[in-house]
């Protein structure tokens, strides 16, 4: 695991520390890991999600997985 060092404002330190005081996360470190956690699932929701979208568009790939990879 690496240490990051990020400078922060006070309004997010003190977001951070609400968050800790109710129980949504054991410490500091917790809270951000949490958050980017997070932050990771939505964006692959937001993919799917624009995936979707192209696929209700017709712009989804049909055909052999293996001759689609070939051409690629």
């Amino acid at each position: 695991m690496t240490t990051l060092s990020v400078p922060i404002s006070g309004d997010l330190e003190k977001f951070i520390e609400r968050m800790i005081k109710d129980g949504k996360g054991a410490n500091k470190a917790d809270v951000v890991r949490r958050a980017l956690r997070e932050y990771q699932e939505n964006e692959a929701v937001q993919n799917i999600l624009q995936s979707e979208r192209e696929i209700a568009e017709g712009k989804g790939l049909r055909g052999d997985l293996r001759e689609l990879a070939k051409k690629f």
